[in-house]
C-alpha cells in the first residue's frame, strides 16, 4: 500500500479513480459504471463479494456496499435479523443490513469528506479491507442461523472467536 500511496497524489484524483487504481493494482475484476461509481468482484475465503463504491458530491460522501447472496428459508429471517443486529454491536466501521427483496446481505459504510477533504488511497483501501473482513468474519454465523437453524448467540460465538497460535 505504501508504494501505491507514494505514487498517487490524492489531491487531484477523484475518489472513484483511486478505487480503480487500487482494484487494478490487486488484479480485482471491476467495472467503472460511470464517473461516480465502480463495481468490483473480490474473492474471499467463503465466497466472492460484490463491492460497489459511489461518490456523492452533494454530501461529499464515498459510499461502499459489499454484498453477498443470502436468502433465508421462510421463517428464518427474524433469527437472521437478530444475528445481524448482534453482529452490528461488535463492529465499528460499518453495519450489516438484509435486503430481502434482492436476497442479499449488505455491509454498508460511508466515508464523509465534508469541507473539501480528499480521500487517501490508504483510507479507501482500509474501507474495502474492513468490508471484506467483516463479511468473512460473520458469513459463517449468518449461514448457520439462516440454513442450519442455529441460535444467533451460538452462531456468533464462532464469528467472534479469535484464533491463537499457528497451525
Amino acid at each position: 500500500m505504501a508504494a501505491l500511496e507514494h505514487h498517487l497524489s490524492t489531491e487531484d484524483l477523484h475518489p472513484i479513480d483511486l478505487v480503480e487504481c487500487l482494484a487494478d493494482s490487486r488484479d480485482w475484476d471491476f467495472d467503472r459504471i460511470g464517473d461516480d461509481r465502480i463495481a468490483l468482484a473480490v474473492d474471499g475465503a467463503w465466497r466472492t463479494y460484490a463491492l460497489s463504491l459511489s461518490w456523492s458530491a452533494s454530501d461529499s460522501t464515498l459510499r461502499l456496499l459489499c454484498t453477498f447472496d443470502l436468502d433465508p428459508p421462510e421463517g428464518r429471517a427474524p433469527a437472521l435479523r437478530e444475528a445481524m443486529d448482534k453482529a452490528n454491536e461488535r463492529v465499528w466501521t460499518g453495519a450489516f443490513c438484509l435486503w430481502p427483496d434482492e436476497a442479499q446481505m449488505v455491509w454498508r459504510y460511508g466515508l464523509t469528506l465534508a469541507g473539501g477533504g480528499n480521500a487517501s488511497a490508504g483510507q479507501i483501501d482500509a474501507m474495502m479491507a474492513d468490508a471484506i473482513e467483516a463479511c468473512e468474519r460473520f458469513y459463517p454465523a449468518f449461514q448457520l442461523v439462516a440454513f442450519d437453524a442455529a441460535d444467533p448467540d451460538a452462531a456468533l460465538e464462532i464469528a467472534i472467536c479469535e484464533a491463537y497460535g499457528r497451525a
